[in-house]
């Protein structure tokens, strides 16, 4: 593919524009205006592939005041990143570097002892099927700076927790997906190559597929062209740096750059890479959705007469989808400059048959002066899901809340038992029994009540 993708997007340039969808474009646009009047996102972009041709559709800015964005904007990419740690596996598998096979502790220093149960041992293929017993997060995940979580998060703190902790199922057991062990993949293949998991990425697939605006650290022309990150009530956030963890979501890049790797994936041309892609798209297993199985990191939804192949992503201030369809022969990108899930629009796209999501703007909520000293009867644990808890602790006159692996945030009060949260639309009420005690919480987030018991 080393110079075909280019010359390819020139030539189809220049020739009438085909159908790419079943959508038609005025209604793309249709959808793209409202994402940004309803304050879904502050700014969209659209990009859509077939064997005729690509086209580029967005709206919005960078930021309020900045550049509408287009094709060249630069989006944090998310978990969409998990699809480049599968083609690098797949590629490495094709050139005889590394096995699916291989057990994990093959790869990593003596000194680590990575968890086995019933005699069984993590291999790579676990880890890229997300089936390997390891959690979404590990316990020791505590940043410093809930705006930027991953950043202080090292190998070595990796390599303790993997050290230290226990399995609580068979591996290969059950589907769970796992930023941890996507991570810890992506550092395994740097490891394996003697260089760093971006170098990596750049010579075995960013060069080849002629990905100048994609990369992990960003170079200054694509600081110059970055659509900054807004929460779900867009407000700005900061940018993401992961460092033991990049192989689960690191990247950044461009709508115009992610059609180059979509195409790719699809064989619209020749491709150095396309064994590998091929590899890595193959049904592998079940995951806990129906119609939903996944192959390596990428998921693979069933429809009636085809199926999707698709991966989603988020970060602080960014959310991102690409999924094409062999068999209806379209791929789709869409990245974002806010929170804010946006899948509803790329599996649309990929397949009008699927319905649009009804988005409701973020409600305005106003935070109110409350007693601090009340919120000493909400301090403590509360179950969500059985290897899920919410956190709740006081520093000085506020209160936060933490969810197993996840960054601490601030919970602002609204009421004297209501509270919400700045970075997601999410809110959390303290239930209290009749003699005054708090007994249970519930997490009110995406249309969704849940109760949470406390347990400490």
């Amino acid at each position: 593919m080393l110079a075909v993708l280019p010359l390819l997007g020139a030539l189809l340039f220049a020739r009438a524009w085909p159908a790419v969808s079943a959508v038609d474009p005025q209604e793309i646009q249709q959808i793209l205006k409202e994402a940004i009047d309803n304050r879904r996102t502050v700014g969209i972009v659209v990009g859509l592939v077939n064997a005729d041709g690509i086209k580029i559709f967005s709206n919005g800015k960078t930021s309020p005041d900045g550049r509408n964005v287009d094709g060249d904007s630069v989006f944090e990419i998310g978990s969409v990143t998990k699809t480049f740690t599968a083609t690098l596996v797949a590629d490495m598998v094709k050139r005889g570097l590394v096995s699916l096979d291989d057990p994990v502790s093959k790869y990593l220093p003596d000194t680590v002892k990575v968890p086995s149960r019933g005699g069984r041992e993590i291999t790579l293929l676990d880890l890229a099927t997300q089936r390997s017993g390891l959690p979404r997060m590990p316990t020791n995940f505590k940043p410093a700076d809930a705006g930027n979580p991953y950043a202080d998060y090292t190998v070595e703190k990796m390599y303790e927790f993997l050290s230290s902790y226990q399995l609580p199922r068979d591996i290969g057991a059950k589907y769970e997906y796992s930023n941890l062990g996507v991570g810890l993949l992506g550092h395994i293949l740097a490891r394996k190559a003697g260089q760093s998991y971006e170098a990596l990425l750049a010579e075995r697939i960013f060069r080849p597929l002629e990905m100048n605006s994609t990369a992990i650290v960003l170079t200054p022309d694509m600081s110059s062209r970055l659509a900054a990150g807004h929460s779900s009530g867009l407000t700005p956030e900061k940018n993401w740096d992961l460092n033991a963890l990049a192989g689960a979501g690191a990247i950044r890049s461009t709508v115009n750059d992610m059609l180059k790797y979509v195409a790719a994936y699809m064989e619209l041309k020749p491709s150095s890479l396309s064994a590998a892609m091929e590899m890595a798209q193959q049904d592998r297993n079940d995951t806990t959705a129906p119609n939903l199985r996944i192959g390596l990191a990428w998921h693979l939804l069933k429809r009636p007469d085809s199926v999707i192949v698709w991966h989603n992503g988020g970060t602080g201030g960014y959310h991102s989808f690409i999924g094409f369809d062999r068999k209806r022969g379209v791929g789709v990108v869409v990245l974002s400059n806010s929170t804010n899930d946006i899948d509803d629009i790329g599996f649309h796209l990929v397949d009008p048959q699927i319905p649009l999501a009804k988005f409701e703007p973020r409600k305005e909520r106003k935070e109110i002066a409350v007693d601090p000293g009340v919120f000493d009867a909400y301090v403590g644990e509360y179950r969500l899901a059985p290897n899920f808890v919410l956190a709740i602790a006081k520093e000085g006159q506020q209160l936060f809340l933490q969810a197993t692996g996840q960054p601490r945030l601030r919970l602002h009060p609204e009421a004297e038992t209501e509270f919400f949260i700045t970075e997601a639309d999410a809110q959390v009420s303290f239930v209290k029994d009749s003699t005054g005690k708090v007994g249970h919480l519930i997490l009110h987030q995406g249309g969704r009540d849940q109760k949470a018991e406390r347990i400490k």
